[in-house]
């Protein structure tokens, strides 16, 4: 048998790789539940509002000015962004993963405008599927390139060092199993260019890692959907030109002036849209609490309806409606000491029970996916493993079961001190909505919680994201109304967008009641508050 060359090898590894991101870009799930419609991220993907920081001078540890540029591509291209390393930083359901899969796409599609169109390799990892064990070089064999035994991860290492130009897109930081510890691992490594420090490499995280390259980095972050992406992703994805099934969604997002916010996270707005373009009708919601249920309900009846079938399995529908051992792997997982989002699936089924189990996979809600089972630095190449583990959809739906488990925690606690003892370790910050599914759930227990934040510092803030998750009938939430709005009420530039607008709800509910106010913003120039009674709004 020939020998093989380092470029032979590297021919062998890029045919394997675009092999590899085409299953995974070809297979965008708009609705979980309805697994035989899938989409080629090209056809689906619509650029959402993106922002790069911008420092001057020296690097800074306060916030600085965001700027707004016009695509992603503006991340690999825009000067200001030259850096061997980026961060692209969002909430859940802004687009992360997608972005790096339209990435994927563009260099495997040789897309001209593309900034990844010369590159020779793009390494594109799931984060969650690695752990401090395993070295990069392994991670790209095991997850990318498994099935060609020419190639060994030794031989990989070779491979990159031989490339003119190599990306390294590394998705999910938040969801790395040893983040932000002591490990050594090849991600903690690199993150601090401490390993492939002359290689491009960009992370997507929920939050900033404890430790990077600050000098080296530059930083970027998601803000989701406005009005024009929503119309584009409308005609791109769901409806095509066909203007009145584009007005019938709008209308729908129109009628539901709760779920505007929220359908700036393109998860949710994607899953709105397709969602109501399959009814007939489409209901109002009083809250995002609300909207979510019913979203998991048509979860269920869509399964349910398939198994009406005379080859379909029995569907149980005791399932739907008793998961109190799901709420509470939920709540663990994302409460825990060590915040744990996937879980081995034998030892899942084991507390589950197998039939509930597989009919949740089977539903959407939990979803399969191969990841390192090596446990041992030593091992060799040749000897790694995988196992499968199970993880929720995405975080908002553990977040959502989270929640239940969450009501019974906080309603057992008998006084304030032991309250706070239990959300002290519930970080509103990283899991906003698990608080307002909370208080959505139960009005008893999201009235506790609402005094708990308005304890915190800036928890106010929070507090009115809860506030709106209650009956929707605002007679009930006067008095906290009134609290809020006795001090300042704060608008600040570094604000999320979300918890503006939600401040400026809070003010159009005080307004309703002759609430007197004193409101202050720090906005820059550019950006206002304007507000009536009759409607107050913030813009741009």
């Amino acid at each position: 048998m020939e020998r093989l060359t380092v470029q032979d090898k590297k021919s062998i590894l890029i045919s394997s790789l675009k092999r590899r991101y085409k299953l995974q870009y070809d297979a965008i799930q708009p609705i979980p539940y309805i697994k035989d419609r899938l989409y080629c991220v090209d056809k689906v993907f619509v650029e959402g509002g993106t922002e790069i920081y911008i420092v001057k001078g020296a690097t800074k540890e306060i916030e600085g000015p965001w700027v707004r540029v016009d695509s992603y591509k503006d991340i690999f291209t825009d000067p200001r962004m030259k850096a061997k390393r980026r961060i692209i930083e969002a909430e859940a359901g802004y687009g992360k993963s997608t972005v790096t899969l339209q990435l994927a796409y563009d260099w495997c599609n040789e897309v001209k405008d593309s900034p990844f169109k010369d590159v020779e390799i793009i390494i594109l990892l799931r984060l969650r599927q690695l752990n401090s064990k395993i070295s990069i070089y392994q991670a790209i064999k095991l997850f990318l390139a498994p099935s060609d035994p020419r190639i060994k991860s030794s031989d990989i290492k070779d491979i990159i060092e031989s490339c003119s130009s190599v990306k390294v897109l590394l998705d999910g930081y938040d969801e790395f199993p040893d983040r932000d510890g002591d490990t050594g691992s090849d991600v903690g490594r690199i993150i601090t260019s401490n390993l492939l420090g002359n290689i491009d490499v960009t992370l997507t995280t929920r939050y900033l890692p404890k430790d990077y390259d600050k000098a080296n980095t530059k930083r970027v972050r998601l803000v989701g959907f406005d009005a024009k992406a929503r119309d584009q992703y409308i005609r791109k994805a769901v409806t095509g030109e066909d203007d009145e099934s584009v007005a019938i969604i709008k209308r729908a997002l129109q009628a539901n002036p709760i779920l505007d916010d929220l359908c700036q996270v393109p998860l949710i707005f994607v899953m709105f849209s397709h969602m109501t373009h399959e009814k007939t009708h489409f209901q109002k919601f009083k809250s995002v609490t609300e909207f979510f249920s019913y979203m998991i309900q048509c979860f269920h009846s869509h399964l349910s309806n398939k198994s009406l079938a005379k080859s379909a399995k029995a569907y149980n529908i005791e399932y739907a409606v008793k998961y109190k051992e799901l709420s509470k792997v939920a709540f663990e997982g994302l409460c825990g000491e060590n915040q744990q989002l996937s879980w081995r699936k034998d030892g899942l089924c084991t507390r589950l029970g197998q039939g509930f189990c597989q009919h949740y996979i089977a539903v959407g809600i939990l979803v399969e996916e191969e990841v390192s089972a090596v446990t041992n630095e030593q091992t060799s190449a040749t000897d790694i493993q995988t196992r499968t583990e199970v993880r929720f959809y995405h975080q908002l739906f553990c977040e959502w079961f989270a929640s239940f488990r969450l009501v019974e925690v906080v309603a057992a606690t008998r006084n304030a001190s032991e309250l706070k003892n239990v959300l002290d370790k519930v970080d509103p910050f990283n899991l906003q909505y698990l608080y307002r599914f909370t208080c959505g759930i139960s009005s008893a227990v999201g009235k506790r919680i609402i005094e708990y934040l308005k304890s915190r510092k800036d928890g106010d803030k929070f507090a009115i994201l809860c506030i709106l998750e209650q009956t929707g009938e605002v007679d009930g939430i006067k008095d906290t109304v009134r609290d809020l709005c006795s001090e300042q009420v704060k608008i600040r530039y570094n604000d999320s967008k979300l918890l503006r607008r939600s401040t400026i709800q809070l003010l159009e509910i005080a307004s309703r009641f002759d609430v007197s106010m004193f409101i202050e913003n720090s906005f820059v120039t550019l950006v206002s508050v304007n507000y009536t009674k009759k409607n107050m709004m913030l813009t741009d």
